[in-house]
């Protein structure tokens, strides 16, 4: 599965990717010409894409990690699962050509352009054994290694093939630490510059790549050398089985090189695994093209060379059966996978052939060349993973591979992925009447979900012209149903605009792409991705037969809106709806990207519109301004300054009255959250000053002036006839906002009365949403508990210092201050990562610690509408599960969700919903 290193002068030019793929080809015949049964055929679509900054020179995929060699000696190690980077191995001085795995996937092989093979644990991901020549082998394009022989077998620059049998190590003599290619000189880098000055050597083989240490150094023997194996670079190496004899365990090796030849090779195990020559494939041309790339398909051996062109051998046979032209310039790599042949090369674009040699399909899968792929087949679903000089490796669903088994299960990870996919493309924009239409095609997108599970669907309408809500039940175990608890889970499918005009976002943003480990796409995170784990939840359940209780969806269209509409709905359907015994909803985000949390307050809100106006026009400063003159602005902005007093203090008379007191058991909750954020990361400063920050933002009242506007001409001179200014108060449990409405609008009108202005003063409550306490003893909160300390289990931290850089810019703009800065939701999120950077940085200076492994409980400052009127009006109490992490960015720019926070959610759900009717 490597790819060629003779380009390696083309592989520092990187370039931004598009998905320009094709979706219908024709079938085409060996020139390139439409055949008459031209058929549609579905071409592989991107699944996800993981972005480095170095390009990807070899794959190689393992029952649960995908392996990228880059350019500067690194091995990205993904996972298959989640696509997020597992680690990186520091493991080469040069660029890594070729990569390998054992039969039972415990070594990793890797070859470089500094003229070692190193080999590694999949497990621990440390350095077993290092591999090397006493000759001067120049780069090591590609690496293999016969399991059955123990042998190691590499192909070099220098037209060798060289290997070593591991069974040997033991009894071979130490290797001399001068004969390493560390100390041994270069012909070309250690040559003498002007006036013979030559660059001084390290003495040590240590002090390299960070993780090329430790293991065993291992010389090859000068009799295990096949000397010019080819007339040109050995670019390519593959093993075989039961293709020479009739027994399936006899192995032989498949070599192709710059002369334009194919070698096969026989193996004799008693000389160490030494090879012998048994066939040369050759096609009579007097000067051969370069064998660039190999791939095996049963007997048939398919080989790529320059300009396109791909041979197809009978190895059974030793002929040539047939030449292929491929639209990918030069051929640099082939991939084998369910029946069908993937070529790819210096354009980018992947042809896809059958079994008949037709082009089936092409898609545009890099911007510049690819020059690594490989197929797979993980959890029943193919795969096939290119890397290429635009520093991405991508990840294509090849589904219509004919040999590979379907996935008959609906309630997989893949089809999770695909219908929140779809329902992301929905643009459900509740503020903005231009998407009324699609507020509509989502609801009912997402109702066809329900509907596909088994739900007994609604559609409950709300007041014209507010969206509809959905209402979806899904019935237990009907042996039970007397019996049967009933679990409400609440959601919106309506997402904050996202119109993309200044190009911010890195995807469009209705439509989700998977980067680097995570979904991005408006509504991804808040609310839709966690609305369809928790669907495919419950869809598992049933699968299982193990849904022993009813859960009942109810999702609005309006909560981004203030759930406009939503109370009167759904007291007119009450009696639709039944009866309630837990409520649960999920629309929130951990404090920071690592440690899991459980959110048991929220704060409530009153938006309110202060306005002052005047008898008078709009009126000239210079010509008609007096201190005769009540201006309203000027009265406005006196009337504002009365609301609160030194520190933000609230002002109105009474305000702070019922707010209840911290109690001990909630002050050990702020000890554990300030203990674990602070084990993360250490820059957040004193743990009392953490405690009260979010105190203050969580369990403290607070008034907030947003905007103002005046009306006549922007301009300096002008005396507005009319001042208004937005505000809002955010409430703690136990402060009911209607009185607190009615509190500031008494103290508004008498505060105004005081200044005896002729202008006139009118106070509008806009929206207000009720503050949640939720019980975090209860039943419900102890379910998530145990649920999310199962599928979690020791969450993973890093070290990292993030304030002192937020202390810098802070600095550099200008604001300088002894009073300490809040913890704000921008610098938790910040002290886990930096959300944007367009590629990870693994080489920051961090130290991975095991955080708590109990969630977090948390209370938030913001507000959802429709919490406690749920509580109320059902009887039952809510609680709150986050599935998001700070950096998610909702409501911001390239809002996204990590892959593996989706899907741990659906696992939480399921035993949420499994377990909870049994407590």
């Amino acid at each position: 599965m490597s790819s060629i290193g003779s380009l390696q002068h083309a592989l520092t030019d990187p370039r931004g990717v598009e998905d320009t793929t094709v979706h219908y080809e024709p079938t085409m015949d060996d020139d390139g010409r439409p055949t008459a049964a031209t058929k549609p055929v579905a071409t592989p679509a991107l699944f996800h894409r993981m972005r480095h900054d170095k390009s990807i020179l070899a794959l190689v995929v393992s029952k649960a990690y995908i392996f990228a060699g880059t350019q500067v000696g690194e091995v990205l190690v993904y996972s298959l699962d989640t696509y997020e980077r597992v680690t990186v191995i520091e493991g080469h001085r040069g660029s890594v050509l070729g990569l390998g795995l054992s039969h039972d996937q415990e070594l990793l092989f890797s070859s470089a352009g500094d003229r070692i093979v190193n080999v590694w644990s999949t497990r621990t991901f440390s350095r077993v054994y290092s591999i090397y020549s006493t000759y001067d082998v120049g780069d090591i394009f590609c690496v293999s290694y016969s399991s059955t022989l123990q042998t190691v077998y590499l192909g070099a620059q220098n037209t060798s093939i060289q290997w070593y049998d591991l069974k040997e190590k033991d009894t071979r003599p130490r290797p001399k630490p001068t004969s390493h290619p560390s100390f041994r000189e270069d012909r070309f880098f250690d040559s003498s510059g002007p006036g013979g000055v030559r660059t001084p050597r390290r003495q040590s083989v240590e002090g390299g790549p960070r993780h090329a240490t430790g293991g065993r150094l291992l010389e090859i023997d000068k009799q295990y050398i096949r000397q010019f194996a080819h007339f040109g670079y050995v670019y390519c190496m593959l093993l075989a089985r039961g293709i020479i004899s009739d027994d399936p365990s006899e192995e032989i090796l498949i070599s192709g090189g710059g002369d334009g030849v194919i070698r096969l090779w026989g193996l004799d195990a008693k000389r160490g695994g030494a090879i012998y020559e048994l066939h040369r494939l050759e096609d009579g041309r007097e000067e051969g093209e370069s064998i660039l790339t190999l791939a095996l398909d049963g007997t048939f051996l398919y080989s790529g060379r320059l300009d396109g062109e791909i041979n197809v051998w009978d190895l059974e046979t030793k002929q040539l059966v047939r030449s292929l032209k491929a639209k990918t310039g030069d051929v640099l790599t082939l991939s084998v996978g369910g029946g069908y042949l993937f070529s790819a090369g210096v354009t980018g674009i992947v042809q896809k052939f059958n079994r008949q040699y037709e082009s089936v399909s092409k898609f545009q899968a890099h911007n510049h060349l690819i020059l690594a792929s490989t197929f797979t087949i993980y959890n029943d679903r193919p795969i096939f993973v290119t890397g290429g000089n635009d520093n991405t490796v991508a990840i294509w669903d090849v589904r219509d591979c004919v040999s590979a088994p379907a996935s008959g299960k609906k309630t997989s990870n893949e089809h999770l992925f695909e219908s929140l996919k779809q329902f992301v493309s929905y643009r459900t924009v509740s503020s903005d009447p231009r998407y009324k239409g699609d507020c509509r095609r989502g609801a009912s997108y997402l109702r066809s979900v329900f509907k596909n599970f088994g739900a007994a669907t609604e559609m409950l309408n709300a007041e014209d012209p507010y969206n509809p809500i959905i209402l979806a039940k899904f019935r237990g175990n009907p042996a039970k149903s007397a019996s049967r608890k009933k679990i409400l889970f609440y959601g919106h499918y309506d997402v904050i605009p996202a119109e993309n005009e200044q190009g911010k976002w890195i995807t469009d943003p209705f439509s989700m792409q998977g980067i680097d480990g995570y979904l991005y796409g408006r509504g991804a995170s808040d609310n839709k991705g966690p609305i369809m784990a928790a669907i495919y939840a419950v869809a598992d359940l049933i699968a299982d037969q193990t849904l022993d209780s009813d859960v009942v969806f109810l999702i609005e269209g309006e909560e981004e809106c203030g759930s406009r509409g939503f109370a009167d709905a759904i007291r007119r359907n009450k009696k639709l709806i039944g009866d309630i015994d837990w409520i649960l909803l999920a629309n929130s985000y951990w404090l920071d990207d690592h440690v899991p949390c459980l959110t048991y307050g929220l704060r409530g809100v009153i938006h309110a519109t202060v306005q002052v106006e005047s008898k008078h026009p709009d009126l000239h400063s210079g010509v008609d301004g007096s201190a005769m003159l009540d201006e309203s602005l000027k009265d406005l902005v006196m009337l504002l300054a009365k609301l609160t007093g030194t520190h933000g203090r609230v002002q109105i008379p009474c305000f702070y009255d019922p707010i209840l007191p911290l109690s001990h058991e909630e002050k050990t909750l702020y000890a554990d959250i300030t203990q674990t954020l602070l084990r993360g990361n250490p820059d957040l400063g004193d743990p009392e000053e953490l405690a009260t920050s979010l105190m203050r933002r969580w369990r403290e009242a607070s008034l907030t002036i947003h905007r103002f506007q005046t009306s006549g001409p922007e301009n300096s001179t002008i005396i507005p006839r009319l001042a208004r200014a937005s505000l809002s108060l955010r409430l703690v449990p136990n402060q009911e906002s209607a009185e607190i409405a009615g509190m500031l609008t008494s103290f508004l009108h008498s505060e105004f009365d005081k200044l005896g202005s002729q202008n006139r003063l009118t106070v509008t409550i806009d929206h207000q949403a009720e503050p949640w306490l939720g019980d975090f003893n209860n039943e419900i909160f102890k379910t998530l508990e145990e649920a999310i300390m199962k599928v979690w289990g020791p969450t993973q931290g890093r070290r990292k210092s993030s304030v002192s850089a937020a202390k810098s810019l802070t600095k550099q703009l200008g604001f300088t201050s002894s009073k300490p800065s809040p913890a704000t939701s921008n610098t938790l999120a910040n002290s886990s990562t930096s959300v944007g950077d367009d590629v990870p940085n693994d080489n920051e200076s961090s130290q991975p610690t095991t955080l708590a492994r109990k969630p977090l409980y948390i209370r938030e400052g913001g507000s959802i509408p429709s919490i406690r009127f749920l509580e109320k009006e059902f009887g039952a109490p809510a609680a709150h599960l986050p599935c998001g992490q700070a950096s998610d960015s909702a409501h911001l720019d390239n809002e996204r969700l990590r892959l593996l926070n989706l899907y741990k959610s659906k696992d939480i759900f399921k035993k949420v919903f499994r377990d909870l009717p049994k407590k």
